[in-house]
């Protein structure tokens, strides 16, 4: 209807918001004519989407897409990173199958399920689908695993620390700080000493193999 453009946009980022009218702006929409059907309504409306962020949400959506398509492990990485969603390493590093029988168990629980096997079941269908197109996801490992970022290498996806049930945030930053920062990590004490990470922790990291290529101790046996 003719309004100048910032007086028209503020008046809507304030009707969108459920802020209503004041006296000047409706003068100012009837001077132009603005119909009286429209200016009530937007004295009524308490929340309205705008429809330049229902636009950036399919392009967001189409991009996305695109990435799963044409280039799926960098989209799963990207996609587990950002929200990975309580992912489990030691059920997913079981394999496919481990993961398919898993998810078909929580389901038969029903009600009985626990809120965090329930919660689990769409992270566990995505790494389904994602060993279902041929990726894999690889073992933590010491030197290559991030503490939160799922890293895409040429065999698959490399799982990072936080992966580990057990392994919190802060614990799954200590150990990549402590394999990064400083001298190199010579032994299991080593990482526990510089890392400060719990004998839980290490059992955890032992039990799936990620401590194997460690000494326990810095002492050398002489013969």
């Amino acid at each position: 209807y003719g309004l100048e453009n910032k007086k028209s946009f503020d008046i809507m980022e304030k009707v969108r918001k459920g802020k209503g009218l004041t006296p000047e702006e409706e003068a100012v929409m009837r001077e132009h004519n603005v119909p009286e059907w429209y200016i009530s309504s937007c004295k009524k409306i308490k929340y309205m989407f705008p429809k330049a962020h229902a636009a950036a949400y399919v392009m967001s959506a189409i991009r996305i897409g695109w990435y799963k398509i044409y280039m799926p492990k960098a989209f799963y990485a990207g996609f587990f990173t950002a929200a990975p969603g309580g992912f489990d390493a030691g059920i997913v590093l079981g394999g496919r199958a481990n993961v398919v029988r898993y998810i078909a168990d929580v389901k038969a629980k029903g009600h009985e399920a626990s809120q965090k096997d329930i919660s689990l079941i769409p992270t566990l269908q995505l790494a389904n689908e994602c060993m279902c197109r041929g990726i894999k996801f690889l073992p933590i490992d010491l030197e290559r695993s991030h503490a939160f970022n799922f890293i895409p290498e040429d065999d698959g996806i490399r799982l990072p620390f936080s992966t580990l049930s057990g392994v919190g945030d802060s614990a799954a930053e200590s150990i990549y700080h402590a394999m990064h920062t400083g001298e190199p990590i010579l032994s299991v004490e080593d990482l526990r000493t510089r890392s400060g990470i719990s004998k839980a922790v290490i059992d955890t990291l032992r039990d799936l193999g990620v401590l194997e290529t460690l000494p326990e101790t810095n002492q050398i046996t002489m013969f």
